[in-house]
């Protein structure tokens, strides 16, 4: 496995930047995404070789333990992850909408990649603690047991954590609905 993503969060501000910082100097990874969120968090998402995102979040999660939140490495992470966070993602038709939400920023990707490589759905949005207060939530798409059974898988790989908050599945949203999320 070559391709990798990992992320680190973080209680404060200046915890955060130091980390992301040292994952940059420790591993020869690029930032996906390095911000502050909601309410005064930082995260720091990383990508690049499976040995290089284990040695920075390793590195940064040691940097500041007291102040961390979460973190995580996945290795091989489902191709529909980057145009999720990114809010780039191109699905054309919602069949059934499946929404999951989690009280920390870490969970949701970990949930995401879960759900993607579950069953035949597509990843429509990853909001990641903007404006949510700390929690995050997904919405994927697909044939309404396709999305059903995502959604049990993964809420099944973040149950253990505590990090699980809610989950539905509409089987035919409204037409108003879907123009809303599209």
């Amino acid at each position: 496995m070559d391709k990798a993503i990992g992320m680190v969060e973080f209680k404060t501000v200046s915890s955060g930047i130091t980390a992301a910082d040292t994952m940059l100097k420790t591993a020869e990874v690029e930032i996906v995404e390095a911000q502050t969120v909601c309410p005064g968090k930082y995260t720091a998402i990383v990508s690049g070789d499976l040995s290089a995102v284990k040695a920075a979040v390793d590195a940064a999660a040691a940097q500041c333990p007291q102040h961390l939140i979460d973190s995580f490495v996945l290795g091989n992470p489902h191709d529909d992850i980057f145009p999720a966070i990114y809010g780039a993602t191109n699905v054309e038709k919602i069949r059934a909408l499946g929404i999951f939400e989690t009280y920390d920023a870490a969970s949701i990707i970990v949930a995401a990649d879960t759900a993607a490589k579950t069953a035949i759905v597509d990843l429509i949005e990853l909001r990641i603690a903007k404006g949510m207060c700390g929690k995050s939530f997904m919405l994927v798409t697909g044939e309404v047991s396709a999305v059903a059974a995502a959604i049990e898988k993964a809420k099944a790989t973040i149950a253990d954590s505590g990090m699980y908050l809610d989950s539905s599945v509409i089987a035919h949203p409204d037409r108003q609905m879907i123009s809303s999320i599209l």
